[in-house]
């Protein structure tokens, strides 16, 4: 029901216009000011905003994430709210400027945007954009500090741009889509088209790594290579300034030492050496001829 703020001029009106909105008398130009203020105050005061978050039934049941309200004519940065629910279980009310346009971006992983919107004075605007998520839980059955910084590239299935990068141990909430992960481990582990649900945790997890440690009588040059269905598939070089010990972690799998000497100066004082990682264990690869 519309219910209009009525100011009079010149004469009391009061009685005519009493019962159809609020009636201010301004009988000169200071008195119609002051009325206007008044009125402007009102209206603004009672324009109220709240944001549903909806998930993929279209139930606004996500919440506890970042919201940015940018002004759209400017592009800065007007509020930044952490999106809750209220004690009755609804999402809380925002009072904010209404005679801006905003920008709003859920920062959701990947983020959500909804252009152009505008509150009406004197009313409640509901917001409402599309954030439905799953959790991603990245596990390793260890908490040794070889393996205790590992981290995750996730990137959205088939694209290329980074989204995030997650360390193991942890969860993360992402949209509900298809994701692809790089696994920064020696070698990489990738592992694509992995599903985000909706309210679901998706767990991913990897063999614990074993370690390689590479003894040489000198510094020298070469790698470590994957041996896989016949062939080499290069893992990590030598440091050619680095001492005569070398520690590697890597994956479980079969691999094989390329190695020369930096003071041997035949090609074929080369040498190679294949050894076996397993899961959890130490293996000693000793370059000596």
């Amino acid at each position: 029901m519309l219910k209009p703020f009525i100011i009079g001029i010149g004469r009391n009106f009061a009685d005519a216009f009493d019962c159809v909105g609020t009636y201010y008398d301004a009988a000169n130009e200071e008195d119609f000011s002051k009325a206007l203020n008044v009125v402007i105050s009102q209206a603004l005061n009672s324009t109220t905003a709240q944001v549903n978050l909806l998930d993929q039934y279209g139930k606004s049941t996500e919440t506890n994430v970042t919201m940015t309200f940018y002004d759209n004519f400017s592009g800065l940065i007007k509020y930044n709210f952490v999106h809750t629910m209220n004690y009755k279980g609804m999402p809380d009310t925002l009072v904010i400027d209404p005679l801006l346009a905003y920008d709003v971006v859920i920062q959701t992983i990947p983020p959500k945007k909804l252009d152009s919107v505008t509150l009406t004075p004197g009313k409640h605007t509901i917001i409402a954009l599309e954030t439905p998520q799953g959790t991603l839980e990245l596990k390793i059955n260890s908490r040794d500090k070889s393996v205790r910084d590992l981290k995750c590239i996730v990137r959205q299935n088939g694209s290329m741009q980074t989204l995030n990068v997650q360390y193991f141990g942890t969860s993360e909430k992402y949209i509900t889509s298809l994701y692809d992960l790089e696994v920064l481990t020696l070698p990489r582990i990738y592992i694509d088209d992995v599903e985000i649900k909706q309210s679901h945790t998706t767990t991913i997890e990897i063999p614990l790594p074993g370690i390689a440690i590479i003894n040489k009588k000198t510094s020298g040059y070469g790698g470590i290579y994957l041996e896989k269905e016949n062939k080499l598939e290069w893992v990590y070089n030598f440091r050619d300034n680095a001492s005569q010990r070398e520690t590697i972690v890597l994956q479980p799998g079969t691999y094989k030492v390329v190695f020369r000497s930096k003071y041997a100066k035949r090609t074929f004082s080369t040498i190679e050496r294949t050894f076996i990682v397993e899961s959890g264990k130490s293996v000693n690869v000793n370059l000596y001829r």
